[in-house]
């Protein structure tokens, strides 16, 4: 088919085929970048936290009566939920990954005042800890139960031995090619802390910390008016445990509150919340924009369709079939979509250029741009079907009737 007609049309009507041009570009880098966070978004929500996320709850004790005895009512509360059927495993501890709440520290390896720690999270575990979070220890040995100790709130002392995450370990000794099971590391400037093992992973509870990969579990008990109780049920006895729990701690004392009865789950999704609801915005921004595209597409082609019933009626009468009358459009469409298209991802790649240097979102990945090229394609292609069609029902003596 000659483009010469194509040409000249676009050229008479070159204002509003501009701006059908400039919406899909704008469509085009805002759908792109709007990908990429979702994607960013979507690979940080999938991390795994390296703990048995399926079996493990947790359950908050909350003393209020003046003359509790915390040390003995959290040790008699982990012991009866030991004994639990379908009860896995159960300790005391502060915090847990991706609950939001935690303790972190600064770790160096060598002491001293003044010297940059790398940041960390603490968990304080007993024995049981490696076994009830699930997370799997790849050197080294576990804590004994001599190794657990109770903290002295007077003098706050830390224990002298400690079992790092792999990514810990790493940011501590970058270029150590053996094993660091057997280093010291030092915390509060110059206390140390020897390092016994090196578990694959254990996320921190802030999901949005640069450093979340980076904890230390340590062997020490903490007593005070909130503990903290995590269990890890057999498979299956989840969620039968769950109200079983709860009933026997409130049963057991009535000088406390028991609350925050959640699954690790549940805790995810939480976490998560922000990052979910983000994705579901700019899905719903990239749907609405691409309609709105679509459907300023179908309004210039319609437009233009009314404008030319009296030529596309004469180059009807001089011969041309319907099945040109429908392809002159799809082609002047196809035309004015990839100019769009092509300048929309130049500009989707400079906004994300800015968007890398300005937020630190991930790069762009090499596909993400070719696919939303070939689906606006799609888009612009769909959307002037209907007046291309109803262009090439036009008849040469209808046409000739027009003024």
């Amino acid at each position: 088919m000659e483009l010469g007609p194509i040409w000249r049309a676009l050229i008479r009507n070159k204002g509003g085929y501009v701006l059908i041009a400039l919406q899909i570009a704008i469509t085009m880098a805002i759908m792109v970048n709007s990908i990429a966070i979702m994607q960013e978004r979507a690979t940080q929500m999938a991390r795994p936290s390296g703990v048995d996320e399926e079996n493990i709850f947790t359950v908050v004790s909350d003393a209020f009566a003046p003359d509790l005895d915390k040390k003995s009512l959290i040790t008699e509360d982990i012991e009866l939920i030991r004994n639990l059927p379908g009860v896995q495993a159960a300790m005391a501890t502060n915090s847990v990954p991706l609950s939001g709440s935690g303790w972190s520290m600064g770790l160096q390896v060598e002491p001293g005042a003044g010297i940059d720690g790398i940041g960390t999270t603490i968990y304080f575990v007993d024995d049981h800890g490696l076994e009830t979070f699930g997370t799997n220890l790849i050197e080294g040995e576990n804590f004994s139960p001599n190794d657990i100790e109770w903290n002295d709130p007077d003098e706050n002392t830390w224990p002298t031995t400690g079992i790092l995450s792999k990514a810990m370990a790493e940011a501590l000794f970058p270029d150590e090619t053996g094993s660091v099971v057997g280093k010291t590391v030092y915390i509060n400037d110059d206390n140390p802390v020897k390092i016994v093992g090196i578990v694959d992973r254990l996320q921190a509870p802030w999901n949005g910390w640069d450093r979340v990969e980076n904890s230390m579990l340590v062997p020490q008990m903490r007593e005070g008016d909130v503990a903290l109780y995590v269990i890890r049920a057999q498979p299956g006895y989840r969620d039968t445990l769950m109200p079983q729990v709860e009933k026997l701690l409130a049963e057991r004392n009535r000088g406390r509150l028991i609350r925050r009865v959640r699954t690790m789950e549940q805790i995810r999704e939480r976490s998560y919340n922000g990052d979910a609801a983000m994705i579901k915005m700019l899905t719903f921004i990239v749907v609405l924009l691409t309609a709105i595209t679509g459907l300023g597409i179908v309004g210039l082609a319609s437009f233009s369709v009314s404008r030319r019933t009296r030529q596309i009626g004469v180059r009807r009468a001089l011969g041309a079939t319907r099945p040109q009358i429908l392809r002159h459009f799809m082609i002047e469409n196809f035309i004015i979509s990839g100019m769009g298209i092509v300048s929309g991802a130049l500009l989707a790649i400079a906004l994300n250029m800015f968007m890398v240097q300005a937020f630190a979102i991930s790069p762009l990945s090499w596909y993400v741009i070719p696919i939303a090229m070939i689906v606006l394609w799609i888009v612009g292609q769909l959307a002037v079907v209907g007046p291309a069609h109803r262009a090439s029902l036009i008849t040469p003596a209808i046409a000739t009737r027009s003024t």
